[in-house]
């Protein structure tokens, strides 16, 4: 799939937006290489959590643009601007401000992409920014002035990672897939595990090692009963 152009995104933009990183690029790369199974798949409802500067969700939005719905959701205002303006040069989707899926319908999404905060913090920390995104400042979310929301992920690095898996079931479409991100230390195994309790069926789709870091995709479907 072709990368988006971000030319329009200034240094500004990306001190309140999480910019294109390894991370994204790995998950970009995760679904070129499953193109296959996914034009098997036809989604109709394409859905990235947390887009951030929108290259991902644009990206996929190009590659189904005459037969996918693309959304993108963010609790981050300046995020769902980044996005819509990446998508009006490259594609077209929409961009939503909510947490998780929580405005989609129940069990529609055919295509789910999940880049979440997975750096181990100390709850105390990551609570810490909670409270300091739920304040305002002279009327201006404390959301655009922050970006720890976007890497922050509390123990293991799983918090709101933990969340979301646990609302999967009714995420997914019935023939619904996730790819998620993961860090090492977010214990990979233990999750796919869960899942498989869960009756899912997860695997390690793609894996690369960066700079202080070693990261994941996992491909997560439900599994056939």
């Amino acid at each position: 799939m072709e990368t988006p152009h971000t030319e329009h995104l200034s240094s500004a933009d990306f001190e309140h937006v999480y910019a294109p990183a390894e991370d994204s690029f790995l998950l970009l790369d995760a679904l070129e290489a499953d193109l296959e199974f996914l034009d098997t798949l036809q989604p109709r409802l394409c859905l990235e959590i947390g887009s951030g500067s929108g290259v991902i969700i644009t990206a996929l939005a190009k590659r189904f643009a005459h037969s996918a719905l693309c959304l993108a959701t963010d609790l981050n205002p300046r995020a769902c601007d980044a996005t819509k303006r990446t998508a009006i040069h490259n594609a077209t989707l929409d961009s939503i401000r909510c947490n998780l899926a929580d405005a989609i319908r129940k069990r529609s999404v055919d295509l789910l992409l999940f880049n979440p905060p997975y750096v181990v913090t100390s709850d105390e920390e990551l609570q810490s920014q909670l409270l300091t995104d739920c304040q305002t400042v002279t009327g201006t979310p404390a959301t655009q002035r922050h970006l720890v929301h976007s890497w922050a992920g509390g123990r293991d690095g799983r918090r709101v990672t933990d969340i979301l898996l646990g609302q999967l079931d009714e995420i997914l479409s019935p023939n619904g897939v996730l790819y998620l991100l993961l860090l090492r230390e977010n214990k990979p195994d233990e999750i796919i595990e869960q899942l498989i309790q869960s009756h899912f069926k997860a695997v390690k789709y793609m894996e690369r090692r960066i700079p202080g870091e070693y990261l994941y995709i996992l491909k997560v479907t439900r599994s056939i009963s």
